[in-house]
């Protein structure tokens, strides 16, 4: 295959004292392609500027973009199987043209601020735009057509390398393929990079908590500000494992149950309010809502529940020791967060003999046939008498 490189070319200096930096392309022979990049031999270091250079940081990432451009070029025409017939000329002409158009062409961010644009959740454009800001970093103008299998694999690696977590790399990639999967569906491109790409994922550690454990996160007396987080962790368990977000949008109680549209999937919830939920409500009631968590606190969810886990995963006995009286803690649920409440309850409902399907049922899972789930008018019962076994359970344990 064909590589490429940069040249810095002394034959001729410029009126400014630099001289023209060109890109080198080796295919059959030699091809040399002009830029816009000029410097001199103490400012450039063979393949980026140094620090010497006026706005080298912008220079250096420009030179980068550029490299990175043609080099896909070359991949893309390398995997079409092209590349090897075509003569110096006919590259150097496809190479120039196509750098000449690439302004003209829409950058994959674009598409992703379209995509953003047709969404209205909170939480799904925070992780389409933390996928935006990676490739920005990775390369900024990539398109649909330079963005190959290879392209992927390169991504991914390079995620990999700044210390990311499969499971987190994958949620990036998934959002990548949602976007080609729109542009497909609305004929802005047929190209399709993920037919023979696997999105990698590796099975997490078990975020759930031992009936005895979660006993112990009720009752433990810990520090003053731990007891409303705990408080809290209780009442997503007895709403059988609520999301954040929408417990704290909660606006009533109708006939002894909250009803709500998940944030996340648009589902709708009704869940019948056990006393233990009443008395955890009544502790902190709202004005506006039923919870005063945000009010009081000034927060929006995302801080506040950042918070909470900070907390949680301090609990524990400590002591303070040296001479800034540092807490040297012992701490009980290392790693734990608000979503084990979830987990949790399904694991200790599995535990005591519960279904897998009113489990599915409670948590607002798909399971069997699709097609039939929308006829069946699923009785709710099932489900309040689940979470009261559930409950119950614990609280025998307590005793």
């Amino acid at each position: 295959m064909a590589t490429v490189g940069f040249y810095l070319d002394t034959r001729r200096e410029k009126k400014d004292g630099t001289f023209p930096i060109k890109l080198q392309v080796r295919h059959k022979g030699q091809i040399m392609l002009c830029t816009d990049f000029c410097a001199t031999p103490e400012t450039w270091m063979g393949t980026e500027y140094n620090k010497s250079a006026k706005n080298y940081k912008a220079k250096n990432v420009a030179i980068r973009n550029l490299i990175n451009r043609v080099e896909m070029l070359l991949v893309i025409l390398d995997d079409n199987q092209k590349l090897k017939g075509m003569s110096d000329k006919a590259l150097k002409e496809y190479i120039l043209k196509s750098i000449k158009n690439e302004s003209t062409c829409k950058t994959f961010v674009s598409y992703i601020d379209e995509f953003i644009a047709t969404k209205s959740k909170e939480n799904t454009i925070v992780l389409y735009k933390a996928t935006k800001n990676k490739i920005l970093a990775y390369d900024p103008t990539c398109t649909f057509e330079t963005m190959t299998r290879k392209w992927l694999e390169s991504f991914n690696k390079w995620l990999k390398d700044t210390g990311i977590k499969t499971n987190s790399i994958s949620i990036h990639l998934r959002n990548i393929r949602a976007v080609f999967n729109h542009a497909i569906d609305n004929e802005e491109t047929e190209l399709y990079p993920f037919r023979k790409f696997t999105i990698e994922r590796e099975e997490t550690r078990k975020r759930s908590l031992k009936p005895e454990q979660l006993i112990t996160l009720r009752d433990f007396n810990g520090e003053q500000y731990q007891k409303e987080y705990q408080d809290i962790f209780m009442l997503m368990f007895y709403l059988i494992g609520i999301n954040a977000i929408d417990l704290f949008n909660l606006k009533q109680i109708v006939d002894g149950r909250i009803e709500y549209k998940r944030e996340k999937t648009g589902k709708l919830y009704s869940i019948k309010v056990e006393p233990e939920a009443i008395e955890i409500l009544n502790r902190y009631k709202g004005n506006k809502f039923l919870l005063n968590t945000l009010e009081v606190n000034d927060y929006n969810y995302r801080k506040y529940m950042a918070a909470m886990n900070r907390g949680l995963q301090k609990l524990g006995k400590f002591e303070r020791k040296g001479l800034g009286g540092k807490k040297i803690r012992d701490i009980l649920f290392p790693g734990i967060t608000s979503y084990w409440a979830r987990h949790t309850w399904a694991t200790i409902a599995h535990k005591i003999g519960i279904s897998k399907d009113v489990i599915s049922l409670a948590l607002g899972h798909e399971f069997g046939c699709k097609t039939t789930g929308i006829y069946i008018d699923y009785d709710l019962e099932q489900i309040d008498k689940a979470n009261r076994k559930v409950i119950d359970y614990i609280n025998s344990l307590s005793l």
